[in-house]
């Protein structure tokens, strides 16, 4: 696992990529408007978006923004999607 800080201006993009591994994408502060094609959406301070390998995705802030991003899995190594479980 890696977990990685991200810090982007109001106005700054990340531009359209994929990641070999799922990533969290956790707001710390501010707000994230993200893209993957087909789906687009807002992440607040305090959300999470998480990202299954091979999508292509991109984001961007309108505002100050701060997030978290933790790789988890290793490049090469079969990874799975997300999936969210309940406990019972």
């Amino acid at each position: 696992m890696r977990v990685v800080g991200l810090r982007l201006e109001a106005g700054q993009t990340v531009p359209e990529h994929r990641n070999a591994i799922p990533v969290a994408l956790i707001v710390t502060a501010g707000r994230l408007h993200f893209d993957d094609g087909t789906q687009s959406g807002e992440v607040a301070a305090g959300e999470m978006l998480l990202i299954n390998p091979g999508e292509r995705h991109l984001y961007r802030a309108d505002v100050p923004t701060s997030a978290y991003l933790v790789f988890a899995g290793l490049p090469g190594v079969r990874s799975r999607t997300w999936t969210l479980r309940r406990r019972t």
